[in-house]
């Protein structure tokens, strides 16, 4: 299942294409769901400043939900990153034709730099193609190794951009310098974003109180711990003293 030439190509350039993860029928089922989310959202939500980025993607559609369980997704995460790491945000990417978005700014996902560690990484599902015409993402390999950050110039000089086809899955390191790319399509490029942490940092939401226990119930193991169903925190000394297979902090976590 995991590619060891995509693990290297990961640890020198800081992004890797993993191809062919999702299959042309999951892509348009979450294509759907996220046209959806987009159009109630900028109906409920019109002046947000990240308008059109659809956050916390599970609940909004079964099939964006079922992303949470990806085996392929969790076996590159444990080999490269943490085999208990949980996930900080999920949202989607979306270029709309003839703009950028939010992430069109040259920048890093991550605020933290510690040499030779990670805290976060970004998991990238793509449901259009990533090109030059659709804005595919720029990106300047072997950033994730250092503290700077360089200015639009000389970022967009040295930068690669990010090519795939829909149904694959990118990995990057989030301190890698990047920028979405602005689409020449007369079409929308969807994709759906997953920032990923260490199992003792916090999430952007309260992924276990936020989602429903129905949807819970569905996931899987991995998708239940993704969700940070292992690292909850006690609100009282009876939830503390539960006994060990009833905890809400499992041991072992990370």
């Amino acid at each position: 299942m995991i590619e060891q030439s995509v693990l290297r190509q990961l640890e020198e350039d800081g992004l890797a294409v993993v191809p062919k993860v999702l299959s042309t029928t999951q892509v348009e089922a979450l294509r759907f769901e996220l046209e959806a989310a987009m159009v109630e959202d900028e109906r409920l939500r019109p002046d947000v400043f990240d308008v059109g980025m659809v956050h916390n993607c599970m609940l909004r559609g079964p099939q964006m939900a079922q992303l949470l369980d990806h085996p392929v997704m969790h076996a590159y995460l444990g080999a490269f990153f943490s085999p208990t790491c949980i996930l900080y945000a999920y949202q989607s990417s979306s270029l709309r034709p003839s703009k950028g978005n939010f992430g069109s700014r040259v920048h890093v996902d991550s605020p933290r730099f510690i040499p030779g560690y990670s805290t976060n990484v970004g998991v990238i599902f793509a449901l259009d193609p990533f090109n030059a015409d659709t804005g595919g993402t720029f990106y300047l390999k072997g950033s994730h190794r250092t503290a700077d950050i360089p200015d639009d110039r000389t970022f967009f000089a040295s930068a690669t951009q990010a090519m795939c086809d829909p149904g694959d899955m990118i990995l990057f390191h989030a301190r890698l310098v990047h920028a979405a790319g602005t689409n020449r399509t007369t079409r929308t490029r969807h994709a759906l974003t997953l920032n990923v942490c260490r199992s003792f940092m916090r999430q952007r939401f309260d992924f276990p109180r936020l989602v429903p226990d129905s949807l819970i119930r569905g996931l899987g193991p991995d998708g239940q711990r993704f969700l940070g169903m292992n690292v909850r925190m006690p609100t009282s000394l009876d939830e503390f003293y539960l006994p060990e297979a009833q905890r809400l902090y499992k041991p072992n976590q990370g």
